[in-house]
């Protein structure tokens, strides 16, 4: 059964996020003078960053992971929600406006516009999501290391994808106006709805590694822990979702107001 003490140390994962955390020290630290001379340590930002860095670790070295791939539908849900969601967006809101935009100052601005703008993002976001839930994919990614640990940095690069409309940090490539936000987010959730009607309204269990796998949980059968995995998929996705309309729904009507204009 699963060993609650233990944590995966395989280096495919410690070795991604120590990378990453390697390379962002780097920028903010011993490069920040040559990167934005007088710019002091973003001390918040490197807050955010480790914390999303922290949030990855927990949903895939935690024993979340195991429970994900070899028992649970539901918990491998609730594994991807947390890497598309909060750690995506942790790592995006940790990153300063002058880490990103030497790289991406190169970047052709019609081309920046269109890579980074809220079609493509948001269609990648969503074609990303429900690719991996397609039974094929999704049960090779339990039962193969490297397919696993390609889908996790898959999902992770859509969630980044999905937020930059949203929270990019960057001045060449900058976040949507409110009034915009709105409808790339309806957009998106009215998208998701085909992969969460996909998994919740499946007639049968979908992925034969959780048909066969020992019941962690007695009284949760597969067809059940799929259609709960399902549920989950489409209430935390639409939370976030719903919780974003509303605070950016909150926002534009602030800059509509008459007074808040300048004259």
């Amino acid at each position: 059964m699963i060993d609650w003490g233990s944590w995966r140390n395989q280096p495919i994962l410690l070795g991604g996020l120590v990378l990453l955390g390697w390379l962002y020290g780097l920028g903010v630290g011993p490069l920040r003078g040559r990167l934005a001379p007088g710019e002091p340590f973003p001390r918040r930002r490197a807050i955010r960053f480790s914390a999303g860095l922290a949030l990855l670790y927990l949903a895939l070295g935690s024993p979340l992971d195991e429970i994900a791939r070899y028992f649970l539908c539901s918990a491998h849900t609730l594994q991807d929600v947390l890497v598309l969601y909060p750690a995506a967006a942790l790592l995006l809101l940790g990153a300063p406006p002058w880490l990103l935009d030497p790289a991406l100052v190169r970047m052709p601005r019609p081309l920046g516009r269109a890579l980074l703008g809220p079609l493509v993002c948001g269609g990648i976001f969503v074609v990303t999501v429900s690719g991996w839930y397609v039974p094929r994919l999704f049960d090779g990614s339990l039962r193969t290391e490297g397919l696993h640990a390609l889908r996790a940095f898959l999902l992770l690069g859509a969630g980044v994808m999905f937020w930059w409309p949203l929270l990019s940090p960057s001045r060449l490539f900058p976040s949507l106006r409110p009034g915009a936000r709105l409808v790339y987010l309806f957009a998106v959730q009215v998208a998701l709805t085909g992969v969460f009607t996909y998994v919740l309204m499946a007639d049968h269990a979908m992925y034969p590694t959780y048909e066969h796998a020992p019941r962690l949980i007695a009284a949760l059968p597969p067809g059940e822990d799929q259609v709960l995995a399902g549920t989950l998929l489409s209430f935390l996705s639409s939370a976030v979702l719903i919780a974003a309309l509303g605070l950016n729904f909150f926002r534009w009507s602030q800059t509509e107001q008459p007074g808040s204009r300048q004259s």
